[in-house]
């Protein structure tokens, strides 16, 4: 033992065992602290009891004698980090030329395990940059597997291992695959047995129980899990087609019979595999439903989300049915029955899909977009950025068509409420590059807020307010239900219930934008101290007729509070507009069964003040019924 650490064992200042340590920890060998990383012995200063280590972020720093002995690692010559310190090239070098030797010397630096963290800590900066890392290791993990003498865990936080003497990667996908409990676990690890078959030294003695176990898993879950026994009969069919040697065990049990077992859970059962897997459903539909095939793949897509909707007619046009596919989307934009799902993916497909890019896509769109709104107001829509998004394809939709569809569509953007004021105005103006002689409408388009609100009663406008959150609340949401379940019913050319559904929807769309429209402008009033000095808004005008001296009183109120009954008038009618103004003792002339007819103004009243308690909101069916004879 070094003389100097036997005078501080002697002072009682360093037991035996610490000095045993230090020993080890001599200027120039190299060391780990766990809150300070890698570090060097610099010197050692024992006669003030301290040696001195050069740290990564603390040159120089000198510590007691005791607490280095207690608290530092001692790292070997042949240590990765000690080797990276001193030969920094070779190390550099072997990450080129042998990556594997590289994991294997940090691991072993590392008790034999290290997860990919640790790893990579250990060599971006000095030996790889941060770029360089992620190529390099995706490579150097198809290696280390191949070698076979890595255990690479599935997921990343858990460690890499060299794999102990007298276990082979065989071995151990096959203990992985047995521990597995769960149908997930098990197809995880069928899946790692598929990609790694060729290590297999007796495929068939070794991997025909995997097979049975797949297939009595699937077996057991297609009732109540249909999606799992989907991918857990993928799995057996990989694996039979990389091992020629192993075979099925349940002959009826095949990817063909479990979808026409399976046919009417179809829709919900595809969104729930990996796309890779929904694919490769998808592509054995002709054979499992045979002629069928393409009106099923059909309504799949009319059904379900956006991935599908972009495999199905992949599919289609693979199997030459275009014009299948081609009529069936012609079909859904002409009755407004296209999810939005298919929208996007036709925006998105306008190249091939050409033809199809027109007006009546347009108006399509619209009217996915406000069933959207009612669906889940307040929701970002993909669709509505698909429109606006692309700068090109409002243009594309209306170049080819004459001036007066552009003008029509262009008024129905304008009353639209789908967007705001400015995608409004920009869409416009997308549609005025096509056609600059249409610029004046977006001109005119300007004054809306101008206009002069309508003046109308509280009870009135509250009338108003109920109906619209009867038509957003309740007979909007009944009228989506009932789309739904009429689109199920099968070929929608021939399903009345859906094209009455669909009438139905466009009456309460039409509807919902009018209320809309009307309690935007509307200002409610209850009527109080209005000018009797003329005829004004909220008061009673007496009458009498010049010829037959008759006498006739009118109440005038606001724009929605008409009674002919009760000879309450809106002021916006005619006979309002031709009394507002007028004061007692004027003689005006109205218009009569007889013809026109001269009244002296005899007396102006207040009106009673409005009572909104008075009044009960009118049904949204009366409201329907009012629209439908618009």
């Amino acid at each position: 033992m070094d003389a100097e650490l036997q005078k501080l064992i002697e002072a009682g200042k360093l037991t035996t065992k610490s000095a045993a340590q230090l020993e080890k920890l001599k200027p120039g060998t190299f060391c780990l602290h766990k809150s300070w990383g890698f570090g060097r012995v610099r010197e050692w200063n024992l006669l003030l009891n301290q040696i001195v280590i050069d740290f990564a972020s603390k040159k120089s720093h000198p510590m007691q004698a005791q607490y280095a002995a207690e608290n530092l690692t001692p790292l070997a010559p042949e240590h990765f980090l000690a080797r990276k310190a001193t030969d920094i090239a070779s190390v550099k070098n072997l990450a080129r030329e042998n990556p594997v030797a590289l994991v294997q010397k940090i691991l072993e630096s590392l008790d034999g395990k290290a997860s990919v963290q640790q790893i990579s800590e250990w060599l971006i900066g000095d030996v790889l940059t941060e770029a360089e890392w992620k190529r390099w290791w995706e490579s150097t993990r198809r290696a280390l597997k191949a070698s076979g003498a890595f255990s690479i865990p599935a997921k990343k936080s858990e460690p890499i291992q060299i794999r102990g003497e007298g276990i082979s990667h065989a071995d151990e996908l096959l203990t992985a695959f047995n521990k597995a409990r769960q149908p997930k676990q098990q197809i995880a690890a069928a899946e790692q047995i598929i990609k790694s078959h060729e290590q297999f030294k007796e495929p068939e003695k070794q991997l025909q129980s995997i097979v049975i176990a797949i297939e009595n898993a699937a077996a057991r879950n297609q009732k109540l899990h249909p999606e799992l026994a989907f991918e857990l009969i993928i799995a057996r069919d990989d694996l039979l087609a990389r091992v020629q040697s192993l075979h099925t065990t349940h002959i009826g049990l095949t990817l063909a019979k479990l979808i026409l077992d399976e046919e009417k859970r179809l829709r919900t059962i595809l969104p729930n595999l990996p796309a890779a897997k929904e694919k490769r459903v998808l592509q054995a539909l002709p054979a499992a439903l045979g002629p069928g095939w393409t009106e099923r793949a059909l309504h799949l897509m009319e059904a379900t989300h956006g991935r599908m909707v972009a495999q199905i007619p992949r599919i289609l046009n693979e199997a030459g049915q275009h014009a299948e596919l081609r009529t069936m989307l012609e079909r859904s934009i002409r009755e407004h029955s296209a999810t939005s799902e298919i929208l996007i993916w036709l925006c998105g497909e306008k190249q091939t899909w050409g033809e199809l890019i027109t007006p009546d896509l347009f108006a399509a769109i619209l009217a996915a977009l406000e069933r959207e709104q009612h669906n889940s107001p307040g929701r970002g829509s993909r669709l509505q950025r698909a429109l606006v998004d692309d700068r090109e394809l409002l243009g594309e939709m209306f170049k080819k068509v004459d001036v007066g569809l552009a003008r029509d569509a262009m008024r129905r953007l304008q009353l639209t409420p789908l967007f705001d004021e400015l995608t409004k105005r920009s869409l416009l103006a997308r549609m005025v590059k096509v056609y600059p002689e249409l610029e004046s409408m977006i001109a005119g388009a300007e004054p809306q807020e101008k206009t002069a609100p309508l003046i109308v009663s509280w009870s009135s406008l509250e009338k108003r307010r109920a109906e619209h959150e009867e038509l957003v609340k309740v007979k909007i949401p009944e009228n989506t239900k009932e789309i739904a379940i009429a689109r199920s019913y099968g070929d929608l050319s021939e399903n009345f219930e859906f094209k009455a559904a669909k009438q139905m929807q466009s009456v309460l769309m039409r509807r919902k934008a009018e209320l809309e429209q009307m309690l935007h402008d509307a200002r409610g009033t209850s009527f109080e101290n209005p000018d009797t000095s003329r005829v004004s808004i909220g008061t009673i005008v007496r009458l009498r007729k010049d010829a037959t001296n008759e006498e006739e009183t009118y109440t005038i109120l606001g724009a929605w509070d008409g009674d002919p009954d009760r000879n309450i008038i809106s002021y916006q009618t005619a006979l309002g507009q031709a009394l507002l103004g007028h004061e007692i003792g004027e003689s005006v002339s109205l218009n009569s069964e007889h013809g026109v007819a001269q009244f002296t103004i005899i007396s102006i009243q207040p009106a009673p003040l409005d009572d909104t308690t008075s009044t009960v909101a009118p049904t949204a069916e009366n409201a329907v019924e009012t629209a439908v004879a618009k």
